[in-house]
């Protein structure tokens, strides 16, 4: 008897706890129905600080912006860490096909690039397929001559086609200088037919000679393939003047709402502050910033502090290489094992469609308790295989759960890294969306006592 009463009792206390997380859930649902905070705060960062590439003006703005912002919407506690970032400005960009026919190209610098002459560059243009079409040619064929990879990049929902262009991007200039090359210009690594070119961080390689490195629009692209198909060589003249200005001090911004019961928990959720200094940064990230601060706020507003803290992490320079993000995981390399989970907005803000985890086995059970409150968002379990975000990608082979709230990309590569990033392709209720599905998830996660990390032994 006594051990059906005990029985009883659990299952009705197990209901009642269901019954309030599921109320919790409808009075955070409704809160953030009737607010467009996230688009508010995209909208204050790109019309109050604009562009913010790395070490530059913008930058420093967007960081006291940042500090500013998360105090204003009542974080226990607002900090910064320091970054060591690259100070690199675009400068003149201007690229004119000279024969067969005469015709202005739209062209911009690619991040990082060194600076043609002060005259520019005049040489016969080699067509490439892409970057493992160049590795198939001869010094004596490019040698002398700019080169263009001419790789288009395939419309994807999910991003899938950008992986194999971009590669194109951030290795030609080290490929064509390895051939000899004056220089390399890229069809841009975008899905759009306009007139806007996207740049995007280039590398270089220490043993090989440094090249001035270009992408072109689509349309432009189009215009100086067309010309191969004439008989007459093909001739450019390419002028890049972007400049190095030194080393520069940026931060990792970081707002806290302080757990109540087991404050040294973390849930993170995290996006990137820096943008490129083409637009406003509004997809990219803008978008995640206001997504990430938003669902902490809404939170704290309609339910007050969860047991775990929610740590709300805007990264530096993720642009360059994710150096901020770095620099976080080697900061805080000895509380990784705090974070029960980590999750990264930095896709734009088109409509979640699926939550993908990377949980221990044990956690698996609670991804269905997940879904019972994403699904009314159109939102659909995937799979156990996430990576996140890139900021956190380097946080699962440190032991950190890792999660991916998968963002409809369809269109988002249209506006990727041009001048087209802006504001007005934020559409209000895609990232009201997105500020309810991640305010669900960080409450379910930071007021629970799961624990989706692995055992210590499978880190080995």
């Amino acid at each position: 008897m006594l051990k059906k009463l005990l029985a009883t009792a659990i299952l009705l206390s197990g209901a009642t706890c269901w019954a309030d997380t599921k109320n919790d859930i409808e009075a955070l649902k409704n809160a953030s129905s009737e607010s467009q905070l996230a688009y508010e705060v995209v909208a204050s960062l790109t019309r109050e600080v604009g562009p913010r590439i790395a070490g530059s003006e913008g930058d420093k703005k967007a960081v006291l912006w940042a500090e500013d912002k998360l105090r204003s919407l009542g974080f226990d506690k607002v900090y910064k860490q320091p970054v060591r970032v690259r100070n690199w400005s675009r400068g003149l960009a201007d690229a004119n096909i000279i024969k067969p026919f005469e015709h202005k190209l739209v062209v911009t610098a690619l991040g990082g690039s060194v600076a043609t002459p002060e005259a520019g560059i005049t040489a016969k243009v080699i067509m490439v397929d892409s970057l493992e079409d160049l590795k198939t040619r001869s010094v004596d064929e490019i040698k002398g001559n700019i080169v263009f990879i001419n790789k288009r990049m395939e419309r994807d929902r999910a991003g899938k086609g950008y992986g194999p262009v971009v590669i194109g991007r951030s290795r030609g200039a080290i490929e064509a200088a390895m051939l000899e090359a004056q220089a390399v210009i890229i069809r841009s690594v975008g899905t759009d037919q306009s007139r806007f070119a996207h740049t995007g961080a280039m590398q270089y390689s220490p043993d090989v000679e440094k090249i001035p490195a270009g992408a072109l629009s689509n349309a432009d692209a189009d215009t100086l393939e067309y010309m191969f198909s004439q008989e007459a060589p093909v001739k450019m003249h390419l002028n890049v003047q972007a400049k190095e200005h030194g080393w520069q001090t940026s931060y990792n911004v970081i707002g806290e709402i302080t757990g109540t019961e087991k404050p040294e928990e973390i849930v993170l959720i995290g996006a990137h502050l820096d943008s490129w200094d083409e637009g406003t940064g509004a997809l990219d990230d803008g978008a995640g910033v206001g997504i990430v601060t938003a669902a902490a706020t809404l939170i704290k507003e309609t339910l007050g502090a969860t047991k775990r803290t929610i740590r709300v992490v805007l990264y530096a320079n993720e642009e360059f290489g994710l150096i901020g993000a770095k620099e976080y995981a080697k900061a805080n390399e000895q509380e990784l094992g705090q974070i029960i989970v980590a999750a990264e907005s930095d896709f734009g803000a088109g409509q979640i469609y699926q939550l993908d985890t990377r949980f221990a086995p044990a956690a698996l059970p609670f991804v269905k308790e997940l879904m019972q409150h994403l699904a009314p968002l159109g939102i659909e379990e995937g799979t156990n295989t996430a990576t996140g975000g890139p900021d956190i990608s380097m946080l699962p082979a440190k032991g950190v759960p890792v999660v991916s709230l998968r963002q409809d990309g369809t269109h988002y590569f249209d506006y990727h890294h041009t001048p087209n990033d802006t504001l007005d392709k934020i559409a209000p209720e895609d990232i009201q969306q997105n500020q309810t599905a991640y305010a669900i998830f960080t409450y379910l996660m930071a007021n629970s006592d799961v624990d989706p990390r692995p055992a210590p032994a499978l880190l080995k």
